[in-house]
């Protein structure tokens, strides 16, 4: 009866059950305890409940058992308590790989990849599941040359990767732009015959797209026997992202005749494609079905995206209205979000007008000075260089400091490494245009300009698995 509950997800029923079992003098077996634990496991706040039913597991000698450690060690990773996890782990008598396996997706899910490494070295046997589990681990924390590594070693070992394993490597090749290693994934993968499914086939195209290679990414997408929201997204994003507006919008009527529903992450997609396309008045229609057919809430992200569409076309009225009208609909971040993107689009074009009232609000809504920044910078722009030393005055008066804007820039020379030692540099070049407008946007999205160099670091694919 608990298994039942659990598999409708009414996990407070599946508890109410085992204290039934308490109540009538009966003893929990090691079937009983991990129903319980996967209950709270699932259950906000359960953590105490979870803990008494461990000291049951401690008086009923259970905890030595595999079936109840293991659940133990998953609820515990849920909670962020991997102390406890861990000595949940050393209880067990004898462990299995799954023991290990869970351990390390415990490790992962909360961050810890150095100690998830030190548990993957320890297992005495590795099979693919614990393979996998580290190699996931990895992609997941962005963690992408280790991730590759460590397929290299998988390799090396005799151990066969599944669709899983190869999901993971496709996007750590995405991610750093290794085509040749991406390619030969997917060579392997026809050499074996194995059945490209809707996740291989999503990471197959997503690797294509980020490696600019939209010809062998529709290649793969228009054989694919089923596909589902986010393959389709996965597809409109990478024409959106190599400035193919046009192609995005074509796929966007074929997955509507599909009869695919299209989600948030869609819509994301599509903005993002009229935005680097100059179709700032399709990108208001767009917005229109996203929220009158769809019924889809705009979010942050669609803000950003729209003020972004709105100010490269120099709209900036019509992104003040944009904002106006969605006052109301999303939470305080969102708004603070929408009403950066607008002071910065202010200050690109010089309306200082508008850039007041935006800064206006944002200050009431962020009390730190990355709103005083943008608008010192849009009085500078028109001129007004008194107004924009006496906001810079005020600034230091109250201790506030405008901060390097590093990341960006740091992102920049990764992309230029990973462009300068690919064997490919005559397809990455013509994408900077792309990377420096990515970079551009995400300023004026965030209120912050980036740090410029012209320095950039030179490295060297990896090798292609044998």
């Amino acid at each position: 009866m608990m298994k039942s509950f659990l598999l409708r997800d009414e996990d407070y029923q599946a508890i109410e059950i085992y204290k039934l079992i308490l109540r009538h003098n009966r003893r929990p077996d090691n079937y009983t305890l991990p129903y319980a634990l996967k209950a709270c496991a699932n259950m906000k706040k359960s953590l105490n409940l979870g803990k008494s039913i461990h000291g049951h597991g401690v008086k009923l000698g259970y905890v030595f058992d595999n079936f109840v450690g293991n659940t133990l060690i998953a609820m515990y990773s849920n909670f962020d308590e991997m102390g406890s996890a861990k000595l949940a782990f050393d209880e067990i008598s004898r462990h299995c790989v799954i023991s290990w396996t869970v351990l390390i997706s415990g490790y992962v899910k909360n961050g810890d990849v150095y100690s998830a490494r030190l548990v993957f070295d320890g297992a005495h046997l590795k099979d693919r599941g614990i393979w996998g589990a580290m190699l996931s681990g990895y992609v997941q924390n962005n963690c992408f040359k280790e991730g590759l590594e460590l397929f290299r070693s998988m390799q090396m070992s005799g151990v066969k990767p599944n669709e899983a394993s190869f999901v993971s490597v496709l996007c750590a090749c995405a991610n750093l732009g290794s085509l040749e290693i991406g390619k030969w994934v997917h060579r392997y993968v026809e050499k074996v015959k194995m059945v490209v499914g809707v996740k291989l086939g999503t990471a197959l195209i997503d690797m294509y797209s980020k490696c600019g290679y939209l010809d062998l990414a529709e290649e793969v997408f228009d054989k694919m026997p089923r596909r589902d929201v986010i393959c389709w997204n996965t597809m409109i994003s990478g024409y959106a992202m190599n400035g193919n507006g046009e192609s995005a919008l074509r796929l966007f009527d074929e997955m509507q005749r599909s009869g695919i529903r299209p989600d948030h992450v869609t819509f994301i997609s599509l903005f993002t494609a009229c935005s680097y396309s100059d179709m700032a008045q399709v990108g208001l229609n767009l917005l229109h079905i996203m929220c009158n057919v769809y019924n889809i809430e705009p979010k942050s992200e669609h803000y950003g995206c729209i003020i972004d569409l709105l100010s490269r076309a120099r709209l900036i009225e019509e992104a003040n209205a944009i904002i106006q009208k969605m006052l109301n609909l999303g939470s305080t971040c969102e708004e603070a979000i929408a009403w950066r993107a607008l002071l910065s689009a202010c200050c690109s074009h010089g309306r200082a007008d508008l850039a007041e009232a935006a800064a206006e609000r944002l200050v009431v809504l962020e009390r730190h000075s990355g709103a005083y920044v943008l608008l010192s910078n849009a009085y500078a722009a028109q001129g007004r260089h008194g107004e924009a030393q006496w906001i810079r005055k005020m600034m230091r008066r109250r201790g506030w400091r405008k901060h390097r804007g590093v990341a960006l820039s740091r992102l920049t020379v990764l992309f230029m490494n990973l462009l300068l030692g690919s064997r490919h540099i005559h397809r990455w070049m013509k994408y900077l245009k792309f990377w420096r407008a990515l970079e551009n946007s995400w300023t004026r999205l965030i209120g912050f300009e980036p740090v410029k160099t012209d320095k950039f670091i030179i490295g060297s694919d990896m090798d292609l698995p044998h």
